[in-house]
């Protein structure tokens, strides 16, 4: 049974945690540009890991938790969806270029037409 003391205090410690994030991704951000170190490819293993760390310290929050397994959910889904074959991507690619030749033939052929009746009726 939840009280609102503990619901308050797990708001509060993840008001804390979402503090933390944006703090460290300052930190890594500000620290790219400013520290002195030469190589870059040290600067940017130093930044994966802070934000790796800012991650995983929203992973431990509450709306964290949601978008973890909003991100499983989602991945099951994509598992369900049937795919098309080769040859249906094949055929359907065919169909919408015949339809996209044969548009811009018919409002080609408007077209024309229209030029020559303003040209007729201007001339």
């Amino acid at each position: 049974m939840s009280t609102k003391a503990d619901v308050s205090t797990d708001n509060k410690l993840d008001t804390i945690k979402w503090l933390a994030v944006f703090l460290l991704l300052v930190v890594g951000v500000v620290g790219f540009y400013w520290l002195p170190i030469e190589s870059t490819l040290a600067k940017v293993l130093i930044l994966l890991g802070i934000v790796a760390g800012a991650a995983f310290t929203a992973a431990k929050t509450e709306k964290g938790q949601f978008a973890l397994k909003f991100s499983r959910d989602t991945q099951l889904e994509v598992r369900k969806v049937v795919w098309p074959s080769r040859q249906e991507v094949i055929q359907t690619t065919l169909v919408v270029i015949a339809m996209v030749i044969i548009m811009a033939l018919m409002i080609w052929v408007v077209d024309r037409l229209l030029f020559w009746i303003v040209q007729m009726l201007t001339t």
